[in-house]
């Protein structure tokens, strides 16, 4: 008997729900119809315009994607990292570059031995050491150098895209039909379940019309229609932690040059976002309800432009967290629907499309094996947990006690899972990733480093390192990135001869 499942229906468009659709038709098309149901009355909220490197893999490895026709196509430019202003103490400001930080030398990493240098004066900033964070203020780019060595920091390297969230989706959705995904014009009104198990069986529309599944994906944004609306699955609030709850987005005119970063600005009762697009510049103010009015927060953002604003701030309301369960019945729930963690890393995108690539990974039968359900749930339990604990760390790792929110952030409980981490750099630079963490050794040190954490000692190891071969190993680093980082061309050359998107 075939137990296969071959009806899939995604309830929600957006870069989520077409994501799913397009994967999920990719691998699974041609024994598995898929539908998308949504309605072009309730639209999408279109903010996610930045990412990280995992991106490439999903866009070109799991989809096919060329690179060049979707940066036209999305009005896409390169991301190196993020620029933090003011989040240590106000005047500060570090990078958080993706990618590697220097060569390693035998089991410990370059900063180990940096460490050394720097405690004694006789090193820089930890940014110039790492090709992402010596390229991005220069606005320079180039992909990895093929003539290098596999061990040199230059042969791969990482970057992520800024791109237009609503040009996305409309990529995606071509993309997805065009294999064989049915799109479904509609509202819906009516969830039906069955009777014996309260498994969700078909959907009332608007105009009358049954859509019937036997896998749902519910990519239905914050309201989580069905994981939550329908099957009551509960909700894990972090706002304690991430204090953070409401949003004002609004475009404006692009200023050149086109920087190949984000920008993160703290402020008074939260922090502001610049994402340089090619057609125009996003930006957005995520704040708490607590210490500041939506009217104060607009004006804050309109008064933190560079350029001219191209329409009225839009408010965004949200509660940080996650489902208690990813999928719940024959409901998986991605985006959105699955939980909430603010895009001051720019991990939305990634989460989404890492429950994705998960569920491809671990795709059930009619008979729905709990056991791939549990270890589905187990897995997106800790990734959105430990990424929680990433942002947790930008906004208590602070000195600032210029405002009753920062006072908060820098004095509130944090998780042990975090307090450890923190300690065990603070005393000798060491960071253990945990298991599968998206985020890696060297973003951690970045941020711990960038916001005043700084070790007192480094690995005892080291010190067999001859202090000329110290010296030569880690300056030579900095000197050869300089050098290279000064022959690449400028991040908008790039553009113009790779990806340059035509006016829109």
């Amino acid at each position: 008997m075939d137990n296969r499942i071959s009806s899939i229906t995604v309830v929600g468009g957006g870069s989520a729900g077409w994501m799913a659709a397009a994967a999920l038709a990719t691998y699974l098309g041609k024994g598995a119809k898929v539908r998308l149901v949504e309605s072009e009355e309730i639209g999408i909220v279109g903010v996610g315009e930045a990412s990280v490197p995992h991106i490439r893999l999903f866009n070109g490895q799991m989809l096919g994607i060329d690179e060049a026709e979707f940066l036209k196509r999305t009005q896409g430019t390169i991301k190196l990292g993020i620029q933090f202003n003011d989040w240590g103490r106000i005047g500060d400001s570090y990078i958080h570059g993706f990618g590697t930080i220097g060569r390693a030398v035998g089991p410990l990493p370059l900063h180990q031995f940096w460490l050394k240098l720097f405690l004694s004066g006789r090193a820089g900033p930890i940014g110039e050491y790492s090709p992402q964070t010596v390229m991005a203020p220069q606005g320079r780019f180039a992909t990895g150098d093929r003539n290098a060595p596999p061990s040199s920091p230059l042969a791969d390297i990482a970057y992520a895209y800024h791109f237009d969230a609503g040009l996305y989706a409309r990529f995606l959705r071509e993309l997805a039909e065009s294999r064989g995904v049915e799109r479904i014009e509609g509202k819906i009104v009516g969830v039906n379940q069955r009777a014996a198990d309260g498994y969700i069986e078909s959907l009332t529309l608007e105009n009358g019309q049954l859509v019937e599944g036997e896998l749902f994906i519910d990519c239905s944004g914050f309201r989580g229609l069905l994981i939550e609306q329908t099957l009551k699955t509960g909700y894990v609030d972090w706002t304690h932690w991430l204090p953070c709850d409401r949003a004002m987005a609004v475009p404006s005119a692009s200023t050149d040059p086109i920087t190949p970063y984000t920008r993160s600005n703290a402020r008074s009762a939260g922090w502001q976002w610049r994402i340089p697009l090619q057609h125009r510049v996003g930006n957005g103010y995520v704040y708490s309800s607590q210490y500041i009015s939506d009217d104060e927060a607009a004006a804050a953002l309109l008064a933190g432009l560079d350029g001219k604003a191209l329409a009225d701030p839009r408010p965004l309301r949200f509660t940080t967290g996650m489902r208690k369960k990813f999928w719940n019945k024959n409901v998986v729930a991605l985006g959105l629907a699955s939980g909430f963690l603010e895009p001051l890393e720019s991990t939305s995108i990634y989460l989404a499309q890492s429950g994705i690539t998960r569920l491809l990974s671990l795709f059930p039968k009619r008979d729905f094996n709990p056991l791939l359900v549990d270890r589905f749930n187990r897995e997106s339990t800790f990734e959105y947990e430990r990424v929680r604990d990433f942002l947790i760390l930008h906004y208590n790792a602070t000195q600032r006690d210029d405002s009753p929110f920062w006072n908060y952030c820098r004095t509130m409980d944090i998780p042990d899972t975090l307090r450890e981490a923190v300690d065990m750099f603070r005393y000798d630079g060491r960071y253990f990733r945990n298991g599968e963490d998206f985020f890696a050794l060297p973003s951690w040190v970045q941020v711990m480093l960038g916001q005043g954490i700084v070790p007192q000692s480094y690995h005892p190891i080291v010190d067999d390192m001859p202090e000329g071969a110290l010296l030569d190993h880690v300056e030579g680093m900095r000197a050869m990135l300089a050098h290279a980082v000064a022959s690449m061309p400028t991040h908008q050359q790039w553009l113009d001869r790779y990806g340059k998107a035509p006016a829109p």
